[in-house]
């Protein structure tokens, strides 16, 4: 893998993670446009890990406070500790239902669903989706009004992201925003809801780690990209905070739509796509150059 090759995978990686476009679908047309084909799937793993770590420093004093929440009203039965403890519960409660749903689902996404055609359709869907919660009236839920049944609903927004080309940060977040939930609670929900669902994601994919698939891609390109995700993971989620209390969320909706149309136009409909996806506790192989 060359520099140039490793500074783009992570950026794109970095860039997409946290908006609703679906990194993953990049990161295949990445792979598609270069005819790359990372051996294993150590690669995509780390970039993934990459992006945690920046939720984990983005948002370390949410997470501790939760953390000391949590604690605090099960150990101590401290009452005022309960909103922190209830948030804990519905993070629990919305990675259970991705889990079990998206191990459901996962034998239904056979490699008919890996290919441009479809990805170019998950997110013309993803694009109309978008369009529509935005026309909706701005949600005036604040966490404290949330219960189980929203992070159920959340939950089961998100496994649809098992689905390639569905983006996992766009489905928590636009099923957040259809319960009527305002739209700072919701991204901030759609973020800590990210720890639990790619960490769970990666540890089950510990397995396809390997040390000699590090050396193939050369240790410095490796590191560069792994930087490289990171810091842009951070800036885009302190860009998407922002753009979403202020903007509309359409814009994301004319790039998806944009983006399926370039899809549709320059690759083959039947290459089939494999890549790691963390969203919905999938795992698939590396996607095969030689289609």
């Amino acid at each position: 893998m060359s520099f140039f090759e490793a500074v783009l995978f992570g950026l794109v990686q970095g860039l997409t993670e946290f908006l609703p476009i679906s990194s993953t679908a990049h990161i295949v047309i990445l792979q598609l446009t270069f005819g790359y084909t990372f051996p294993g799937l150590s690669f995509e793993i780390l970039l993934h890990l990459s992006s945690i770590a920046a939720v984990l420093v983005y948002f370390h004093r949410d997470v501790r406070s939760l953390v000391v929440s949590a604690f605090r009203y099960l150990f101590l039965r401290d009452a005022a500790a309960k909103p922190g403890a209830l948030l804990c519960v519905y993070l629990i409660v919305a990675t259970g239902v991705t889990a079990v749903f998206g191990l459901l689902l996962k034998p239904l996404v056979e490699n008919s669903m890996k290919t441009p055609l479809f990805v170019a359709g998950a997110l013309l869907v993803t694009a109309a989706a978008l369009v529509v919660i935005d026309k909706k009236a701005a949600g005036t839920r604040t966490e404290a009004a949330m219960t189980a049944r929203d992070a159920w609903w959340i939950g089961l927004g998100q496994t649809l992201a098992v689905l390639p080309g569905i983006s996992r940060s766009g489905a928590t977040l636009l099923t957040a925003l259809a319960l009527g939930i305002e739209r700072d609670t919701a991204v901030r929900f759609s973020f800590l809801l990210a720890l639990p669902v790619i960490l769970g994601s990666t540890v089950l994919a510990l397995e396809d780690l390997q040390s000699t698939a590090f050396a193939a891609h050369g240790w410095a390109p490796l590191a560069t990209a792994l930087v490289t995700a990171f810091c842009f993971s951070l800036l885009s989620i302190a860009w998407l905070i922002r753009w979403v209390r202020r903007q509309k969320l359409v814009y994301f909706a004319v790039y998806c739509a944009a983006l399926a149309v370039v899809v549709l136009v320059f690759f083959e409909h039947d290459h089939v796509i494999e890549v790691y996806s963390p969203e919905a506790f999938t795992e698939v192989d590396a996607p095969d150059s030689s289609d």
